[in-house]
């Protein structure tokens, strides 16, 4: 008879949230084990008794066997004395001071409980908190580890003894699944609506909250069918919805707001609505159907009724599926084919996420309101996804993020060398931090815009929110190198600790490296709007060697004046008027071509004295400008309202037939930099633009000419350094037409191209190359 032995098995990586406990607990009485199993501080302790060949085989399942939501980074196991144990049993949550477990995002209802939402028989029919182990909020409720009951916000809500008894079952889908609720415990949802002409001000109306017929949800729906726009309380902050179909409702929401032409995302019942407005290939099917739930952004079809406001002059849509009962439930009851669903914020604020926070921010926008009383302890904005061609096996998954936050978030980057305790801040636009410690970069979710007061508040609120969860005490600081940033004054302004000044496109380039755990010198292409170079100027296009380290600046586009400064970011016609001035001198203005016959010539005189002057015009290589430039030539957009639009724009209209060849362009320079200059392009465009040569022509043509010049720096770096794996980084690649130019030409001529599919290329994933950077010039890396 074989003895029986012990083991000490230590579980790392998102092991707790995910129904693991539950899990080990199966496993272990499947394979005849006693023992205990706890969650602790650093991850997932147990200790297992039994015969060598039943703790074989348990090890041997314990991985490949783990629930859907689990990511086991590590296994340590330890042969301890046996004590003679006869049952298994799951132990109370220990801390452990200075340890941190990986946190689980938030994660969209899965089948079975929206089976039982949508089941009359079942005890939790129209239940909108329904929820199990498999699924539901996480990360949005988390107040502090170990993950239990208590330690979130569903600590106020006492299970009832049918709640309780599923906890506590080990056969049930709902064993130790901490926000377990039901209609008779948990939370309750209720509309609240502004009575015109009444001066009792909120009415609240509380009646047969998830029932079939008047209840709330059927109330909101009726209200959205009508054309109101109703504030809609969800998982991590508040929505504003109305339909999408609606187009008066669609351009009041807009006036509302203050978001004047930004595309609006929408959220449609099933894949069936989605397919009746918007081609879906497979690749965007399983993001759309994914445990995240993301926007995706879609083709719209020909005949697409969709409201011409959601996205004004796009050729996509930004759709996704239900992600909780409550939105589930609504849209079933709504009845059309998709709501708008727009963040719950005034313009360049952050989401609302309280209750009397919304009616006060957005009481102006809805006069609805449907709310909850599970509270959001940390906000999480919806994550935004584009489908990306497969031409880079290995390197790509055909998955572009615009937006990493709900689904995805706080899960780390992970890496095969450790790091020191470091806090990376990010740019301004699109702003996240970063924390590292050990072998995680812990990139956060979506903190918007650091512009205001507000923002930076909800930036401080989530890095305390971090350190708390992860148990970091920061060594050194990372920022990027503008002055002006308010991320970077707010990492000046924390006394008692080094910074590091990161420039902003060597960070671009390292974060991509870090997706690829690349550590060796690599071509770095990074391309953007604006990042304040070592010189002092606005770099944008920029080619470097890069390590971790230190870069060396190989080329850029040829810099031009930028005159008027961020105005030039707001008013793209500037900078064509300065492209043209410099190309074909002032005599420009006569050319017979359409820019030149509506350009304000007082407003241009103005701006040619800035420039002649020197007056409040840096100097920039920025790839953001010259595509402003280029689509304010075509008549896109001589003002823009939102970052990107422009470019967004031009590519949209950008013809998809190839062989229509490029425009010339100058490569230049000396003292070893390389300049690409594209005023020979500018002339051919007026050129074609005066014999009447289509936009689309023109704008695919400028799209190859900018490959082109990309891929014979690339080659001639290449040849000069004997570098063969290329990065690209920078919100330029958001362009799928370019990248998919790029990364054909370069595989073409034998490099090895990374682009980035787990944070995104724009200044969203830029805090986790400060933080490469940092921990590099720390003697980390």
């Amino acid at each position: 008879m074989q003895p029986k032995r012990r083991l000490h098995v230590f579980v790392e990586g998102i092991v707790q949230g995910v129904g693991f406990r539950p899990y080990i607990h199966r496993l272990a009485l499947k394979h005849g084990l006693s023992g205990w199993v706890l969650n602790a501080s650093d991850g997932v302790h147990m200790e297992l008794e039994g015969k060598a060949d039943t703790l074989e085989a348990f090890m041997e399942d314990l991985v490949p066997c783990a629930p859907t939501l689990a990511v086991i980074d590590k296994v340590t196991v330890t042969e301890v004395p046996p004590n003679g144990d006869e049952a298994f049993e799951i132990r109370q949550s220990v801390e452990k001071a200075g340890e941190f477990v990986l946190v689980s995002p938030d994660i969209a209802t899965c089948p079975d409980c929206l089976g039982e939402v949508f089941e009359p028989s079942d005890r939790r029919y129209l239940y909108p908190f329904t929820n199990c182990t498999n699924c539901g909020p996480r990360f949005t409720i988390i107040q502090d580890l170990p993950y239990d009951r208590p330690k979130t916000t569903m600590g106020k809500f006492v299970m009832c003894p049918d709640c309780q008894r599923e906890y506590e079952d080990i056969s049930d889908r709902r064993y130790h699944a901490q926000p377990n609720a039901c209609p008779k415990c948990g939370p309750r949802v209720w509309i609240e609506g502004w009575e015109v002409g009444r001066s009792a001000g909120w009415q609240v109306e509380r009646v047969g909250d998830w029932e079939i017929g008047e209840g709330s949800i059927t109330t909101a729906a009726k209200l959205l069918s009508s054309g109101e726009i109703v504030a809609i309380k969800g998982l991590g902050g508040f929505h504003l919805a109305c339909d999408a179909c609606n187009e008066e409702a669609v351009l009041r929401l807009r006036n509302l707001k203050g978001r004047e032409e930004k595309p609006l995302a929408i959220m449609s019942a099933n894949l069936k609505a989605i397919e009746s407005y918007a081609f879906v290939s497979e690749e965007e099917r399983r993001l759309l159907e994914s445990p995240q739930k993301p926007i995706v952004l879609l083709r719209k079809r020909e005949s697409c009724p969709i409201a011409p406001s959601v996205a004004p002059r796009n050729r996509y849509l930004g759709v996704m599926l239900p992600y909780t009962p409550l939105h589930a439930l609504l849209l079933n009851e709504f009845k059309g084919l998709a709501l708008v669903m727009t963040s719950g914020n005034i313009s360049e604020e952050p989401l609302c996420k309280d209750n009397e926070q919304a009616k006060q921010r957005l009481g102006g926008i809805a006069r609805y309101f449907l709310l909850h009383d599970r509270d959001i302890h940390i906000r999480c904005d919806d994550s935004v996804v584009r489908c990306v061609p497969r031409l880079a096996p290995g390197k790509n998954d055909g998955v572009l993020f615009l937006r990493r936050s709900r689904g995805y978030a706080p899960f780390p980057v992970r890496l095969n060398f450790k790091l020191k305790e470091v806090l990376a801040v990010g740019a301004e636009l699109k702003d996240t931090f970063c924390f590292t410690r050990g072998r995680y970069c812990f990139l956060s979710q979506h903190i918007g815009d650091l512009k205001n007061a507000e923002t930076l508040a909800y930036f401080e609120e989530s890095v305390a929110h971090f350190q708390r969860l992860f148990r970091i005490r920061p060594e050194a600081i990372a920022h990027d190198l503008h002055p002006d940033y308010l991320s970077t004054q707010w990492a000046m302004n924390q006394h008692g600790i080094e910074k590091v000044a990161v420039q902003h496109h060597h960070a671009h380039v390292a974060s991509c490296m870090a997706e690829h755990g690349i550590v060796e010198p690599v071509i770095g292409v990074a391309c953007d709007g604006i990042g304040l170079g070592t010189d002092g100027a606005i770099w944008g296009c920029e080619f470097m060697i890069a390590t971790y380290d230190e870069f060396e600046r190989k080329a850029h586009l040829a810099y031009v004046p930028m005159p008027g400064g961020d105005a030039a970011t707001k008013e793209p016609w500037r900078m064509t008027a300065t492209y043209l001035y410099l190309a074909l001198g002032e005599d420009f203005v006569d050319r017979h071509i359409p820019f030149c016959r509506r350009l304000d010539r007082r407003a241009w005189e103005f701006v040619k004295r800035m420039i002649e002057r020197k007056v409040n015009t840096p100097l920039t290589s920025s790839c953001g400008r010259l595509f402003d430039a280029v689509a304010s030539l075509l008549g896109l957009r001589d003002k823009v309202s939102f970052e990107g639009q422009a470019a967004m724009e031009l590519e949209q209209i950008a013809g998809e037939e190839d062989g229509l060849g490029s425009y010339e362009f100058e490569l230049g320079g000396s003292g070893g930099i390389k300049q690409i200059s594209v005023l020979p392009m500018f002339k051919q465009i007026v050129g074609e633009l005066e014999r009447g040569v289509s936009d689309a022509v023109i704008a695919r043509k400028f799209h190859n000419t900018v490959a082109d010049f990309m891929v014979e720096v690339c080659r001639f770096i290449g040849k000069e350094t004997g570098l063969s794996k290329v990065v690209l980084s920078g919100g330029t690649f958001q362009n799928i037409l370019l990248l998919k130019l790029l990364l054909l030409r370069l595989q073409g001529l034998g490099f090895e191209v990374f682009c980035h599919n787990k944070v995104p290329p724009n200044d969203g994933g830029i805090a986790l190359g400060q933080a490469m950077v940092a921990n590099a010039r720390l003697g980390e890396i």
